[in-house]
């Protein structure tokens, strides 16, 4: 059984781990809200009841000792879990609540995430989601985002990631760019073809397709390089440009799922898949924690289901 005159010091404990993330007495008073006399109270009397000094005290600053850096690093871990513990019982009381800040890829989220956000924000009336439209997966726990939208083949490892539906990559052009140029049968007649294309680093850009099926004769697989008048790092102005006539594109079915539905595009070498060029599934992710807000879960929820069904491409 645990010494009552050690358990009522618990709060105490939490006190010098706040004084040491904030540095200074009125700091950490004014980030517990409390007076700087009651901070300075609380860690004379956990100081007496461990019989060493924790905290040395200038004109100028406020530095814990080895003992009282000890102990601040060892319980921090536990007081963060209650915090956690505590918020995900406090969100069981309310509906889900809060901004959500999200980020997600450019094209994603003009053509298929905008369009079916209306009918959550209306089922979840408490909410409020900042959505930030970027192709670059940055520091998402740095910038402050509650979750990021990706498609990627391998998310990252440090990452909480939730698979929300597949994705594919098909090889799309024209119609009038067909009748001009003529349709490819075969990877190889990409070579003299115009290809648009993301800008890579390569000097050479190469496209790999695999084959759809069993291949009757020749690779499975095929490595053709490519070039052509124009260059973009985004999926919407690839497929404009493609749409206008320029060349052959490889677009993620979600970008080139309304074109193709209009007739505006049509997929040029079914039989072959283009591999590479985009990641084959769509996740939502998070940096790891062990507590995951009910609103990012209920968001998750409702993409997931909302998403079940991909996109169609052709």
């Amino acid at each position: 059984m645990k010494d009552k005159k050690i358990t009522s010091l618990w709060s105490h404990v939490h006190w010098l781990a706040v004084l040491a993330e904030q540095g200074s007495f009125t700091r950490a008073a004014a980030s517990l809200n409390v007076s700087k006399a009651a901070m300075s109270q609380r860690i004379a009397e956990l100081e007496q009841a461990a019989g060493v000094p924790l905290v040395r005290r200038t004109t100028r600053s406020v530095r814990l000792t080895e003992a009282g850096q000890q102990l601040a690093e060892n319980t921090r871990g536990a007081f963060g879990q209650i915090a956690d513990s505590f918020e995900a019982v406090r969100e069981q009381a309310v509906s889900p609540q809060g901004t959500l800040r999200l980020s997600a890829p450019v094209a994603l989220a003009r053509q298929q995430l905008v369009p079916r956000l209306p009918a959550f924000l209306r089922a979840n009336p408490r909410i409020r989601i900042e959505l930030d439209l970027s192709d670059q997966l940055s520091s998402l726990s740095g910038e402050g985002f509650d979750l990021a939208i990706r498609h990627t083949s391998t998310p990252p490892a440090n990452y909480v990631a939730w698979a929300l539906c597949g994705v594919r990559s098909v090889l799309v052009a024209s119609r009038a760019y067909l009748d001009r140029h003529g349709t490819p049968e075969h990877p190889s007649d990409l070579a003299d073809h115009a290809c648009l294309h993301y800008p890579r680093r390569q000097s050479t850009t190469v496209w790999t397709f695999e084959s759809a099926g069993r291949a009757r004769s020749g690779p499975r697989r095929h490595v053709v390089p490519v070039g052509g008048p124009f260059a973009v790092n985004n999926s919407e102005g690839l497929r404009e440009a493609a749409q206008a006539g320029l060349g052959l594109t490889i677009l993620p079915d979600f970008s080139a799922q309304q074109a193709l539905a209009r007739g505006e595009l049509v997929q040029v070498l079914p039989g072959w898949s283009p591999a590479g060029v985009f990641g084959d599934t769509l996740y939502a992710i998070r940096p790891y924690t062990t507590h995951v807000p009910r609103g990012v879960q209920v968001l998750v929820a409702y993409l997931r289901e909302a998403l079940k069904e991909g996109f169609t491409a052709a």
